[in-house]
């Protein structure tokens, strides 16, 4: 037999070449189709050349180039902010509650952003009388509702930014949203010292009264605990509960209620939830009706 005429056998090599020079082929004509990018990429996947991490941010990064600042960011009543007339005590406090490494500073109204303050500068402060938190602040960054996810994103590299506060079309204070915010819609969930020291415990009762639970919390402690009836074969987490219930992920702040009890979230990334907030709607249902002869 003529070696010339023999088919050449398929080796991982091969493979590989074959793989790049259709990913090559589609990013040279600039393909519109975003899900055929992604059918090519899954499988590579199943070909083991791409990991299932990879892949996943992969994902992430063209999900966020389809986002806006609006999609993600902390809205306005959800803020933790500094005022700027707090004594430096108040303003530690302020910030070591919040877990946060820098925070808003506002002037007299709500509207009124001075600035923003890093607790790394407040530390420095400690011990001085003639404290003033003007001293200490950093220029605030205003963007848009509307900005693409993708172009903040290299705002914030190219300026070293950390933080933007987000505005409406009136220009009025918005919410605000940092880069770890658009990293984890990338890379998934980040966990700080603060997070992880959150963490332990499956449920914790906030200082608004109501209470903070891990979403990969099992469905029958949140039951006893909450006494009420999520049938554990629907799902066997109180995240996939909602997610059951809604029939996809929710993003963070969206709400909803399921038997009486209101879920806000509150850490979720593009592929699963972490943190809820749970109000028990029927207890203000019971309040209410027992108030209802009251004069």
């Amino acid at each position: 037999m003529d070696p010339s005429s023999t088919p050449a056998r398929a080796t991982p090599g091969n493979k590989l070449n074959l793989l790049i020079d259709r990913l090559s082929a589609m990013l040279l004509r600039e393909p519109d189709d975003r899900s055929e990018l992604l059918q090519l990429l899954h499988g590579a996947h199943e070909r083991n050349l791409v990991d299932a991490e990879a892949l996943a941010i992969i994902e992430g990064a063209i999900t966020v180039s389809e986002m806006t600042v609006r999609d993600i960011m902390v809205p306005r009543q959800q803020m933790h902010t500094i005022s700027a007339g707090q004594p430096l005590p108040q303003t530690i406090r302020k910030v070591i509650d919040s877990g946060h490494s820098r925070l808003p500073v506002i002037g007299e109204d709500e509207d009124d952003v001075r600035g923003i303050v890093l607790a790394k500068d407040l530390l420095r402060s400690i011990g001085n009388s003639n404290f003033r938190l003007e001293d200490w602040l950093r220029p605030a960054m205003f963007i848009p509702e509307s900005k693409p996810l993708n172009v903040l994103l290299r705002e914030f590299r190219i300026s070293h930014t950390h933080m933007a506060l987000v505005i409406d079309e009136f220009g009025a204070l918005a919410g605000m949203v940092t880069i770890e915010d658009v990293l984890e819609e990338i890379v998934g969930e980040i966990e700080d010292e603060h997070d992880q020291a959150q963490s332990d415990a499956d449920i914790q009762l906030d200082a608004s009264g109501r209470y903070r639970v891990k979403a990969q919390m099992p469905v029958g402690p949140f039951n006893a605990a909450f006494d009420c009836d999520f049938d554990e074969q629907v799902a066997h987490t109180v995240g996939g509960q909602i997610v059951h219930y809604l029939g996809r992920v929710p993003r963070r702040n969206e709400s909803v209620e399921l038997n009486g009890l209101l879920f806000r979230v509150v850490r979720a990334d593009n592929r699963r939830l972490y943190t809820l907030m749970v109000e028990d709607l029927r207890h203000q249902t019971e309040a209410e009706s027992t108030g209802d002869g009251a004069i």
